[in-house]
């Protein structure tokens, strides 16, 4: 299963201050122009009654059942829509940094680690392996379909490599050398910068997003899956630095395109004392402030490449991005998922003070179809108005995405607080009620939870129960 909550939570610090005045650029950033909507394909026939009902199916997660058994993706597929689903979400890029899916640039996934489950119960951590050579994105779009389901696809984004836990060993193109050591991000540790890949190294390798060279190879590989003529959509996770909040990414390329962006050499390179890695200082320069935009804008630009890229191989694929909903601190993940026209510094308390007057215009939210928002509350904060509540998250989230694009949210039902060790089925259609008439549509990670704590029968009621209300 995913590692990356325990990194998430204890890294989420909010930090307030009085807001200086902005830094003046040489230049003024103009919002790129949101592409033409893509052009209408096909009468796709009846669509499902109500908002749509997402499923996340986590690679790792799935992958005893599903590597080599096209009958087990069938079998479940046809279950998912029996409980209400309307679409899946596959995920076919891993943390790995391999892909489930057909590339002639990217490698195939052989082997994903993985608590596996035994027929008696019991878990073990270990390498599920891939001996079947049946197209496994393909199996999940002719299963879907034919169910009745949507499917879309999800990778995730700027990863290279998964180092192993409990002895196992790493995995990943930048281990195999299909992707350059120089990728990955350059981080700004209490040691000094240096690169987060290193032998030994633990959890998933991150890439730096303001490389060139790893934009075009994930163009590229984003480009291949469009190629899917009868894929639903597309979304890109872990689009974002990696997990050391604003200490990465200061490789030589990053101080270059800084340099352009501020139009002169920065005065302290890092921009931040060695170690920022788990908080902020009480007060950012302007420099400092214009780094937190800087990054912004890296992924702003990708996030528009990407749906460029899309729309322009396959125009009726949907695009979009999964994010958290904490946006109140995801500056420091580098992103603003916000719509352009949502004023961030104005409307955003926990951003006084930490970003300057551009940050705004940084918001891709018109590049995308469609978005996922991760509402990863804690079973007893289902209802309520702000953040860490699910349908506070929710409604903070409309007001943030400001109408450009349509969006669903809802929880994680299997790591965080009351949710790790099942037993919540009665809780389940309260999620669905809260989140589905906040949002555009209903969210929820991960197929494995709900087949472990067999969660089934509970989302058949709670969506019956919305399905009744229209």
């Amino acid at each position: 299963m995913k590692k990356f909550f325990i990194i998430l939570f204890a890294g989420l610090c909010v930090v307030t201050s009085c807001i200086d005045d902005p830094i003046v650029l040489p230049w003024t950033p103009v919002t790129p122009v949101k592409p033409d909507p893509p052009t209408p394909g096909p009468d796709p026939g009846p669509q499902p009654e109500g908002k749509p009902r997402y499923v996340w199916i986590d690679a790792s997660a799935n992958f005893q059942y599903y590597a080599n058994d096209k009958e087990y993706i069938a079998k479940d597929l046809t279950r998912v829509k029996e409980a209400g689903f309307t679409d899946v979400i596959v995920d076919v890029r891993p943390t790995e940094g391999t892909v489930l899916f057909k590339s002639a640039k990217a490698p195939a996934t052989k082997r994903l680690a993985a608590w596996v489950r035994s027929s008696t119960g019991s878990t073990s951590y270990k390498f599920v392996e891939r001996t079947a050579d049946f197209d496994y994105l393909q199996a999940f779009i002719d299963a879907g379909h034919a169910a009745g389901l949507r499917v879309n696809a999800a990778i995730n984004t700027f990863v290279c490599g998964y180092g192993g836990y409990y002895g196992l060993e790493s995995e990943g193109p930048i281990f195999s050398g299909n992707i350059p050591e120089s990728w990955a991000t350059v981080v700004n540790y209490s040691d000094g910068v240096r690169s987060s890949f290193y032998k030994g190294v633990e959890g998933t390798v991150f890439m730096n997003p303001a490389n060139d060279n790893v934009q075009e190879y994930m163009l590229t590989v984003i480009g291949e899956l469009a190629s899917y003529k009868d894929l639903d959509g597309i979304i890109l996770d872990r689009c974002r630095y990696d997990d050391t909040e604003l200490g990465s990414d200061f490789s030589a390329e990053s101080k270059a395109k800084f340099t352009e962006y501020l139009g002169s050499e920065p005065s302290k390179w890092p921009v931040f004392d060695a170690g920022t890695t788990s908080g902020l200082p009480a007060k950012l320069t302007d420099e400092q402030k214009a780094w937190v935009s800087f990054r912004a804008k890296v992924i702003h630009d990708f996030v528009a490449a990407a749906s460029d890229k899309v729309h322009g191989i396959n125009p009726k694929i949907r695009f979009g991005c999964y994010v958290g909903a904490w946006y109140s601190t995801y500056y420091l993940s580098g992103v603003n998922w916000a719509s352009p026209k949502y004023d961030t510094a104005k409307k955003e308390s926990t951003y006084s003070g930490k970003v300057d007057a551009n940050y705004s215009s940084f918001g891709y939210a018109d590049h995308c179809d469609f978005m996922m928002l991760g509402c990863y509350a804690a079973a007893s904060s289902i209802t309520g108005s702000g953040e860490w509540t699910m349908q506070g998250f929710c409604n903070l989230g409309r007001k943030r995405l400001a109408g450009d694009t349509e969006f669903a949210g809802g929880p994680d039902v299997g790591n965080p607080t009351g949710w790790e060790k099942g037993g919540q089925g009665a809780k389940i259609p309260a999620t669905i009620n809260a989140c589905i008439n906040a949002a555009d549509g209903y969210f929820v990670f991960d197929l494995c939870h709900i087949r472990m704590y067999d969660y089934w029968p509970d989302f058949k009621k709670g969506f019956d129960e919305y399905l009744n209300t229209l």
